[in-house]
């Protein structure tokens, strides 16, 4: 007779298989909001005034110390949420910055960043992470390096699941600054889409919505692969080798 208490072993193919598929999948809906919008990602940044672009980076480093401090704040009043209703409330923050164009949206920016670094935390506690370590917050900051839904990204961009330094009192400032140059290009093509005429709100709405979907499945691939990395007790530059290659047998599919 089996013995039913025994562990399941773990199917490491499996999981790596099911972390590729999540992976491919983020960002779709970014193409959405781009047929909405009728523009192309590339060409959105060309809409915001050259003021608000030159400042793009500082306003980004700005809101992800915000977001760092009052994401994590935030656990002791108010608890994790589904992935449904965050992405409700985001769209809602969305729809709000832009009914009044660009003032309203750069104002609506850093709330937003404290709302998706606390997706990403609930993402981390959900596998298992504690977002007390400073680790895990490390990482929290370090999946904002993901190509955004926006993106011209076609899954083969690992780079944010390896990249890591070393744990020290400036660790995270030091990768909020890695991160905020491409972080800023990302956040700079909602706020331009923010300012689209008329669409204004509908926009902001859709990309709100867009952003938490992606930084969501992005999350739960970081995480997901750290913890196969723990269970499976290997090393993560390894599963990291063996994702991209299934990365790459799904875009020849």
């Amino acid at each position: 007779m089996t013995d039913k208490t025994l562990p399941h072993p773990l199917d490491v193919e499996f999981e790596l298989d099911r972390i590729a598929r999540r992976y491919a999948q983020a960002g779709g809906v970014g193409i959405n909001v781009l047929n909405l919008i009728g523009g192309q990602a590339e060409s959105l940044l060309d809409r915001l005034p050259g003021s608000v672009r030159a400042q793009l980076e500082a306003a980004t480093v700005r809101a992800l110390n915000h977001a760092m401090s009052a994401a994590h704040r935030s656990r002791s009043h108010v608890p994790d949420q589904a992935s449904w209703l965050n992405s409700a409330v985001s769209a809602a923050m969305g729809a709000a910055g832009g009914a009044g164009g660009l003032p309203t949206a750069l104002a609506e920016l850093p709330v937003t960043t404290t709302l998706l670094l606390r997706v990403i935390e609930g993402v981390a506690v959900e596998h298992g992470f504690d977002p007390d370590l400073e680790s895990v917050r490390f990482d929290c900051v370090q999946v904002f390096s993901a190509a955004g839904p926006l993106a011209d990204d076609d899954g083969s961009d690992l780079a944010f699941l390896t990249a890591r330094l070393a744990l020290s009192g400036k660790a995270v400032q030091t990768i909020i600054h890695r991160v905020a140059p491409r972080l800023a290009v990302v956040m700079g093509q909602k706020l331009a889409a923010q300012t689209v005429p008329v669409l204004g709100a509908v926009a902001g709405a859709a990309t709100n919505y867009a952003y938490t979907s992606y930084y969501q499945d992005m999350a739960h691939v970081h995480f997901g692969l750290r913890k196969l990395a723990i269970d499976a007790d290997l090393a993560p530059e390894v599963l990291n080798k063996r994702l991209a290659t299934k990365m790459a047998l799904l875009e020849k599919a």
